[in-house]
């Protein structure tokens, strides 16, 4: 929010653009005299030394004028930073007026504007220090944010700052807030920003409001306290009347701005824990629920916009909490009435808020009971907008109960709608008829009707999916190839029914070959008849259709043969089809019945998982933005879905078969993180989606921070619910960590929360600050990011702990997992000669200035691999430097805030040593550190080179009679080094 407000400009200042407005003949003479008087203005800065305030104020306003007018100005800038000294309020006002429209916030003068800013900041004028907080805000340029983030707060509260001022620098730090928020830190001043709520004022708690509830969406733990004081001020304006309020009441609406705001804020926590304040927030909601079916005191629109904005937030914060019946229901009631508004922004909203309640276990009968309103909304709204919307409220209010009248309208309202809104339409027919599909044949004939209406809008996962259920349902295989074939024979047909036709009959035209009607010529021919009006793809697939029927049926072998045979076939243009004609021509003429048969068999059943409509459903509404209906609708109903029921031996029906989302379309809740990883056999998952398979669980996170230790990228954790990646950098004693953190699910997660914090002495020997929290809610196949900065203080041995918890599908899941932070990633790589590198190896000779580790590897090492880890571990490789060209030989300097600390590495390959029968590889070492950080970067350089080969067969005889010799790794006691 900007906060610059109104400046007027004096009579005799507007008397000077009178050249401009009367020259408005032809452009040509406007832009003549624009370049005369700007000529003319920079002759008077560079002439005249001694120009007044006044003129110096003159010539900027009409600087300003011009640039306004669209025209380009290159100078005037100091002119306007001099302004800024002026104690005259006009000259002030200009000059500030100028920077924040024409400084651009990379200017070299920011710095000159920053001491000016200062000054007035300073001076306790409430006029100057409000200019100053308004240029503030304008410009918002990071290095103002550097200069004034630890003022600013402090101008906020305290006690002798007038109301005016405070207004202004509780938007001036929201600005800087959104801009820079890792340089905002509120600290010491949380609670002082908290309590402002209570402040007299209500201009500065409308201000401070809007402050407090952008930091509560970043830091929710650090505001919580807002509120009981929230809920405190809000009660007070609702039992407020209109006249108590007299300053702030719009149209005998008592601070509607503060009240929307103040259940906004209310938005970013559960249901508070206090009774009483839970009591006293309910009672203010029941009377915003009250005064809405109260007679309208004013026939104005302003009265009316201002009374149902509160409404609506009131609702918005009845459905967040979702944990009062008797609330929801009314808020449900209340949008009813809504729905047949003469107002059409109303109608829209209703619709909008009814679609986030029906996913209420309370709300949704009583959204149902709105379903006919909804249905001629459909139908004879004007505004495609709303009739968008009242086709959302249809598919959340769709339950097993009105499944088919639902459907059956919205394939009605299909063949006349919009085309911006049909694909999407197509895709939530067909999620809700396969989702409440009891009876298959009945949504075999919604998915092939839906084809026949909008064919050009049913995306491939549409009939993939269909095949995918025909294929697993043996029960509708046969009444499928009789309706497809039916769905054939009509005059226009489209491609995407001769492909699902094709596809089918292929597979299952046996089951209706005994009908004359249908015999197995009738159908070669009936699909052949479209061959020649499809695309290749849909070509391709046909001819795939005729080598089945082969199988299926050997009478149509010499028809079928006859038509890959002939020109258009073997010779066609196109590479895919002329090789498919010409191997399956082959294929029929020289396999054995047994051996086509064993080819050309029947297709398993397909493997369960996430049904590919919904993901491209949620894809193009965005992340989130339909799995709230779909986790309540598989909590309200028990049992299995869509009639699995009924099949308990075939373990290839669809809805029965055990898989991580439960159900097709993941509607119930999923299992837990700790649930068993997928086998081998259902990695092989809908192979019609575009997602791969789901990646299996992570192993132990000692495992995953150890991967680190000679990288500073990758995936840190990963199980079927949540990944983290890790992406780093490190300069001397200080780092940077971005943690991702990205939902594998189609569900939110809510109340995602990540702490970090260092056990034991860690607080001591390193400084950490995550710059703003992670969102709360991470929809569904979205990715949060979070920055971590880190200071080395002093050499250290434990790893920082990162505790991340959050809500998936109503269950708690807590993780603690070690952040990949090791003494060596402070390592600064040094250079230098063989004869310095020994000359300080043999003056570091004393025991306390080395540190030994013996280990084993049970891998061969590869040279290359060996080289890659020293330098992942941080330190320089210095070639030719040891007699022995073997050897390896490191060094570096281990950067902290307390001193710097050189270390030396030698590793030296031991081609005696003994190899054991199963380990034809084995390495054996000696480190030497000083006693308080030996273990951290003995057990990094440890870990990686008894793993470095682990993917490296052994090369030969010799490389396998190899091992090593760590000799020695010494600090250097000299910090210059």
């Amino acid at each position: 929010q900007k906060s610059i407000g109104f400046w007027f400009v004096r009579d005799d200042i507007k008397s000077q653009f009178s050249f401009i407005l009367c020259t408005g003949k032809s452009k040509e003479a406007e832009i003549k005299r624009i370049n005369k008087e700007l000529a003319n203005i920079r002759s008077k800065f560079k002439g005249d030394k001694a120009l007044d305030g006044y003129s110096k104020k003159k010539y900027v306003c009409k600087l300003l004028f011009i640039f306004l007018l669209g025209h380009d100005i290159d100078f005037g800038h100091m002119e306007a930073v001099n302004l800024l000294s002026s104690n005259k309020y006009t000259e002030k006002q200009i000059g500030y007026l100028f920077i924040s429209v024409l400084v651009n916030s990379n200017s070299e003068l920011i710095r000159l504007i920053n001491n000016a800013i200062k000054n007035d900041l300073s001076s306790r004028n409430p006029t100057f220090m409000c200019l100053a907080l308004h240029c503030i805000a304008n410009v918002g340029s990071r290095e103002m944010a550097e200069a004034f983030a630890g003022e600013i707060p402090r101008i906020l509260v305290a006690g002798d700052t007038m109301d005016s001022v405070k207004q202004s620098a509780a938007l001036c730090l929201l600005r800087l807030y959104r801009t820079s928020p890792d340089l905002v830190l509120m600290g010491e001043w949380t609670s002082r920003v908290v309590h402002l709520l209570n402040d007299q004022h209500m201009g500065v708690v409308t201000a401070a409001i809007s402050l407090i509830t952008c930091l509560s969406q970043k830091n929710p733990e650090e505001f919580k306290t807002c509120v009981s004081l929230a809920v405190s001020r809000l009660s007070r304006i609702v039992s407020s009347a209109s006249t108590d309020l007299q300053d702030y009441t719009y149209y005998f609406v008592p601070a509607p701005w503060l009240s929307c705001k103040l259940l906004r804020l209310l938005q970013c926590y559960p249901p508070p824990e206090d009774g009483a304040v839970k009591g006293r927030l309910v009672e203010c909601l029941e009377t915003i629920l009250n005064k809405a079916q109260e007679p309208p005191k004013s026939k104005k629109v302003q009265h009316s916009n201002a009374k149902n904005a509160i409404l609506f937030e009131a609702i918005a914060l009845i459905i967040h909490y979702d944990s009062e019946p008797n609330l929801l229901v009314r808020a449900c009631n209340q949008l009813g009435q809504f729905l047949q508004h003469r107002e059409t922004n109303l109608r829209y909203l209703a619709l909008e808020s009814m679609c986030t309640l029906a996913s209420s276990e309370f709300s949704h009968e009583a959204v149902k009971t709105h379903i006919e309103t909804v249905i001629n909304a459909l139908k004879t709204e004007r505004d495609v907008s709303v009739r968008q919307r009242a086709a959302d409220l249809l598919y959340a209010m769709c339950d097993r109960s009105n499944a088919k009248q639902i459907v059956a309208e919205m394939l009605s309202y299909l063949e006349t709608a919009d085309y911006s809104i049909r694909e999407e339409m197509v895709l939530k027919v067909a999620i809700l008829a396969e989702k409440y599909a009891v009876d298959y044949s009945w949504y075999v004939d919604t998915i092939l009707n839906l084809i026949r209406i909008a064919g050009d809008y049913v995306s491939e996962e549409v009939w993939y999916r269909v095949i995918q259920i025909v294929i697993n349902r043996d029960d509708v295989q046969g009444y499928a190839a009789k309706t497809v074939f039916e769905a054939l024979q009509a005059p226009a047909c489209h491609e995407n029914m001769v492909k699902v036709g094709g596809y089918i009959l292929g597979e299952f035209g046996n089951l209706i070959a005994g009908d004359p009607r249908s015999s197995p010529l009738v159908q070669f021919n009936l699909l052949h008849s479209k061959f020649h009006l499809c695309s290749v793809p849909t070509r391709a697939l046909l001819l795939s259709a005729y080598i089945k029927f082969i199988n299926l049926f050997p009478e149509t072998k010499p028809t079928i043969q006859e038509v890959l045979r002939c020109d258009s076939q073997i010779r066609n243009s196109d590479v895919e089809l002329q090789q498919r004609a010409v191997e399956y021509l082959k294929l029929s003429s020289i396999a054995s019945t047994d051996v086509l048969a064993t080819v050309l068999e029947e297709m398993p059943p397909f493997p369960e998982r996430e049904s590919s409509i919904l993901a491209k459903l949620k894809k193009k509404k965005g992340p989130g933005a339909v799995s709230g209906n779909e986790l309540e609708e598989g909590k309200r109903e028990g049992g299995e879905l869509n009639g699995a029921g009924e099949r308990p031996g075939d373990s290839s029906a669809i809805g029965s078969t055990p898989s991580p989302s439960a159900d097709l379309l993941g509607l119930r809740s999923a299992a837990p993180v700790s649930a068993a990883p997928p086998s081998a056999g259902s990695l092989l998952v809908d192979v019609f989606s575009e997602a791969g398979p789901a990646a299996p669980a992570a192993g132990a996170n000692d495992d995953g921070f150890l991967r680190f230790v000679c990288k500073n990228n990758g995936v840190l954790f990963e199980n079927q619910l949540l990944q983290i990646g890790v992406k780093s950098e490190y300069r001397q004693n200080l780092g940077r960590m971005y943690l991702f953190y990205g939902n594998k699910t189609s569900v939110q997660f809510v109340n995602f929360t990540t702490t970090v914090s260092c056990p034991g002495e860690l607080q001591s020997h390193i400084l950490y600050h995550c710059t703003a929290p992670v969102d709360p809610l991470v929809e569904g196949g979205a990715q949060v990011q979070q920055v971590i900065n880190i200071e080395c203080l002093t050499v250290f041995s434990d790893a920082p702990l990162l505790n991340i918890k959050f809500r998936y599908g109503g269950a708690l899941q807590n993780l603690t997992l070690k952040l990949p932070v090791a003494i060596n990633k402070f390592f600064q790589p040094t250079e230098m000669s063989s004869h310095d590198f020994f000359q300080r190896w043999k003056q570091l000779s004393q025991p306390q200035q080395e540190a030994q580790k013996i280990f084993k590897a049970n891998h061969a090492m590869d040279t290359e691999v060996l080289k890659a880890k020293l330098l992942g571990l941080g330190t320089a490789l210095l070639e030719k430097v040891d007699p022995n060209p073997d050897n390896f030989v490191c060094a570096g300097v281990i950067q902290t805030k307390a001193q710097q600390v050189g270390c030396l590495l030698r590793l030296e390959p031991n081609a005696q040593a003994q190899v054991h029968t199963h380990f034809p590889v084995r390495a054996l070492g000696r480190m030497f550190l000083r006693p308080k950080t030996s273990s951290v970067l003995t057990l990094c350089l440890y870990i990686n080179l008894h793993t470095c080969a682990q993917k490296t067969p052994p090369q030969n005889t010799n490389s396998s009679r190899l091992s090593l010799i760590l000799t020695q790794m010494v600090y250097i006691g000299n910090p210059k080094t």
